[in-house]
């Protein structure tokens, strides 16, 4: 396995072939934890493997090399992904007071699907993939592929993005029906529960069918927008057209349920399809925290809905920034705003034999996961944190982490949890380099000192936290995170006393046999 974990603090030899947009963007990622898979439960509970990645991409729009399947863990086939981005877009003027540009969202949305739905096939080597043939035989052998979306298309040369489509007409192709997941599944009874399940088939069979597109990109005539698409601003989940089933018996793995964008900020909600029947309650809720501490520049997307019987919530945000004394208050004033005033609409009146009450607030969620570039710093001047960091002394960075000493404090994310950090800082390093910022700028006012960001935390039990690592794609100056979770769900009972099925629960949580190199032990233990 190769050392992600190298001596951070220094400039690493070498640098990129000139021709690196048209090579493969690895993702290195290595597992820290090894444990059993998730087992069904004799109470009526089973656990769900939840991926939740997050990412600030510093406003640069993906190129076609980037393969996220690497650091997706496509191969351990989670059942729920949660993928959060930060500055999609550059946070100028014109994209916050202006128009929001989609154009990002869309291409990365377009990443994420060909990495969940058609993996290409991976090598130990950093070659760049075959180009795509233009052979009409071999593109006749293409369409067995599980991959469906006939509007993302490549070039003759394998560029993903030879047509870029708009975010609304990829989201529709992606997307189940919204007015199912949207709905209430607190029903137990047996036919009510056989046709959601019905309809849950047949919409993602829709949205496997290719809809028709015109050469510009837009939705044919017979792909109608959604209402929720006005009413809260979330990115429309029209039902593209019936078609023909095909051949190929494949289909997609994994069907997105939600999907949102506030200016740079970006969250999308992928789950496997044998788990759409089972969504519910999906509501969206933005909180602005930016400019005049209310437009969208900074701030978070909130997404609450129901697995099972069990609500949950995932909020990617994006907080003040500044390593000046006293901006951790104003993260933490983000926080509390965030907490305080993100609602969501009540979906339905559940039954008189449910015992619960729809969540209209974060924190009333059985679990919740936090995400984001919370842009807590490390509260040392940059020459004790490079001292540091040449030792690999991350205890003693980590006991100056700003996030750490807030929470200990009791002054944010009071009761929420963290599993033990044990990768180097993610933020700033040099563009295209593995060196720190610092090392490669004269100028004082453009050094940063080197902070993990980028953070995952929950709140809730039955979560329990199975990896907590980062990627090492150069593509921004923040290295991904991604966290693993293994999440206790309420399947409920049906009539009859038959425990509903849990799919998936088979799934191996990955573990890696080769020793760490990083100098912390393997332990995701959480501080609380």
């Amino acid at each position: 396995m190769s050392n992600i974990f190298g001596k951070k603090g220094k400039s690493f030899s070498g640098s990129d072939s000139p021709h690196r947009s048209t090579a493969r963007v690895r993702f290195k990622s290595a597992s820290l934890n090894c444990v059993d898979s998730p087992k069904k439960q004799n109470d009526g509970t089973c656990k769900y493997r939840v991926f939740v990645a997050t990412w600030n991409v510093g406003g640069k729009t993906p190129n076609d090399g980037l393969n996220l399947q690497d650091f997706l863990q496509v191969d351990e086939s989670s059942d729920i992904y949660v993928l959060g981005f930060q500055e999609i877009v550059p946070l100028t003027a014109g994209n916050v007071l202006v128009l929001e540009d989609n154009e990002p969202a869309a291409r990365w949305l377009a990443l994420i699907h060909q990495a969940l739905n058609n993996p290409q096939e991976q090598s130990d080597s950093d070659e760049p993939p075959l180009a795509a043939s233009s052979d009409p035989s071999t593109a006749d052998a293409g369409r067995q592929n599980r991959r469906r979306d006939s509007m993302a298309t490549r070039s003759s040369s394998g560029n993903l993005f030879f047509q870029t489509p708009s975010l609304k007409v990829l989201s529709n192709s992606y997307r189940v029906d919204s007015a199912l997941v949207k709905t209430c599944n607190c029903s137990a009874e047996t036919s009510t529960q056989r046709r959601r399940a019905a309809e849950a088939r047949d919409s993602v069979y829709r949205a496997e069918t290719p809809s028709t597109s015109t050469p510009t990109g837009e939705a044919s005539s017979s792909t109608a927008a959604s209402p929720w698409d006005e009413d809260s601003g979330a990115t429309a989940a029209a039902t593209p057209a019936q078609g023909e089933p095909t051949d190929d018996g494949g289909g997609m793995s994994y069907c997105l349920i939600a999907s949102k964008q506030m200016v740079g900020l970006f969250l999308s909600v992928w789950v496997k399809r044998e788990l759409v029947e089972h969504v519910g309650h999906l509501r969206v809720d933005c909180v602005g925290r930016g400019i005049m501490r209310w437009l969208g520049n900074k701030g978070c997307i909130a997404m609450s809905m129901t697995l099972h019987h069990t609500s949950l919530c995932f909020v990617c945000s994006h907080l003040a920034s500044g390593e000046k004394e006293g901006d951790e208050v104003r993260r933490n004033a983000d926080v509390a705003e965030i907490l305080k005033s993100a609602h969501f609409p009540r979906a339905c009146k559940p039954p008189s034999t449910a015992h619960r009450v729809l969540p209209e607030r974060i924190i009333d969620h059985d679990k919740m996961i936090w995400l984001g570039d919370l842009n807590y710093r490390v509260s040392l001047s940059y020459d004790e944190t490079r001292t540091l960091l040449e030792d690999n002394d991350w205890d003693a960075l980590l006991l100056k982490d700003q996030l750490m000493i807030e929470r200990e404090a009791g002054r944010v994310f009071v009761g929420w949890k963290e599993g033990k950090i044990c990768f180097a800082p993610t933020y700033k390093y040099t563009h295209n380099s593995d060196a720190y910022a610092g090392e490669t700028v004269k100028s004082k006012k453009k050094r940063r000192t080197p902070a993990w960001c980028d953070r995952i935390l929950w709140h809730g039990d039955g979560v329990e936290q199975l990896q907590y690592l980062r990627g090492e794609s150069r593509f921004s100056d923040h290295r991904p995170v991604c966290g693993v979770f293994a999440v206790e769900v309420d399947a409920g009972v049906e009539a009859g006393g038959k425990m509903r099925t849990c799919h998936s629960l088979a799934a191996r949580i990955g573990c890696d046999k080769t020793a760490s190199p990083q100098t912390h032990g393997s332990s995701v233990e959480p501080s609380s």
